[in-house]
């Protein structure tokens, strides 16, 4: 019963995160007078479809990762203009509408992730973002390092720290010598440099992490007010996470493996469901803004390639060609189809491992 709890359970976040993206695709394009030929949910084989008064087929497809939006002229005038306008192409309408139309989808992303947040904080409180150190754990790294309860975390190997959320992130990445240069404020409002080794401890399954023996306060704040700060601040806090887990895969600070496709997805639903509803609202808040910033990212076959696909023609002047802006999307297509399966691939192992 547990399993096919989480599999509708797992369906029905993808589902919320597709529709919520793809229907600001679709709105800005209804609006902008762009010619839609289908809103899907969910991709391969048609489940059910239905055709609205606005012309539009409405679909679901047998599989959820994934859903669009299919316009007309979307890049180039590639419909039969004998039954649709010119001007209700996509490629046809002025440059700032082609770029609202674009990243809707992300906003809207966005967007869902912070009314998450504020909810959560509204109704369970607003845990406090403040790197402060709550307690420091006797004989571990932290405490013979010289840390303290009550000291401000100010940076962490040069890097600037505001929140929690940075300071753990940083605190999981590769270090040369795996020494860290922890920058403190003392509760005497004296600042120190500490360096600190942590000990490695492993599972049952033999995977190593990392223990310096710091825990946090544990705050939370209760009111509205604080609610909507902390749903921002979360956000903003969460984004800046994500966009460092990027550039560490490409800096080597982390390695591909440990990332997670459709399968460590499913996992982190099962162990959301067991916790709880304020769980399960913040992973989809979560994940929200992770297919958000994806999404973005100046990549070929996502909405952030047709962005910059977008900015060069304005800056040049003139249209890519067709056929070689073709060929660029359908390459980083299937590199980014041969990423997910290397990712689930991993995923399994780790299940099964």
């Amino acid at each position: 019963m547990g399993t096919i709890l989480n599999i509708l359970l797992f369906i029905f976040i993808l589902g919320i995160l597709v529709f919520v993206h793809e229907f600001g695709h679709f709105l800005t394009a209804k609006r902008s007078g762009v010619y839609i030929y289908e809103f899907s949910i969910g991709m391969g084989p048609e489940v059910k479809s239905i055709k609205g008064k606005d012309g539009v087929k409405y679909s679901i497809r047998a599989l959820p990762l994934g859903g669009y939006v299919q316009m007309a002229g979307e890049i180039y005038e590639d419909d039969d203009t004998k039954i649709i306008p010119k001007e209700k192409f996509m490629c046809n309408r002025p440059w700032y509408q082609r770029l609202v139309i674009l990243v809707a989808g992300v906003f809207n992303n966005f967007l869902l992730a912070i009314v998450i947040l504020v909810l959560i904080g509204a109704i369970w409180g607003s845990p406090s973002l403040v790197p402060e150190v709550g307690k420091v754990m006797e004989g571990y790294p932290a405490e013979k390092a010289g840390m303290q309860a009550g000291d401000i975390i100010k940076s962490i190997n040069g890097s600037k720290i505001t929140t929690w959320d940075k300071a753990q992130l940083l605190l999981l990445l590769k270090d040369k010598d795996d020494v860290y240069e922890i920058k403190v404020e003392h509760p005497d409002k004296t600042v120190e440099t500490l360096k600190i080794k942590p000990k490695l401890v492993k599972d049952e399954k033999g995977n190593e992490s990392k223990m310096f023996g710091i825990q946090t306060t544990g705050e939370v704040k209760h009111g509205f007010l604080n609610a909507i700060k902390y749903g921002f601040e979360k956000f903003c806090s969460t984004v800046e996470q994500m966009w460092l887990t990027v550039v560490s895969l490409f800096n080597g600070g982390l390695s591909v493996k440990s990332l997670s496709g459709p399968v460590g997805i499913y996992t982190v639903v099962g162990a959301s469901r067991k916790s709880g509803i304020q769980s399960v609202l913040f992973l989809i808040a979560y994940l929200s803004m992770n297919l958000g910033l994806m999404n973005i990212l100046p990549i070929p076959a996502l909405d952030g390639g047709h962005v910059l696909f977008l900015i060069i023609e304005k800056i040049t002047g003139r249209k890519i060609n067709a056929e070689i802006e073709s060929k660029i999307t359908v390459f980083f297509f299937f590199l980014l189809i041969a990423l997910m399966i290397y990712v689930t691939i991993f995923d399994i192992m780790r299940i099964f491992g």
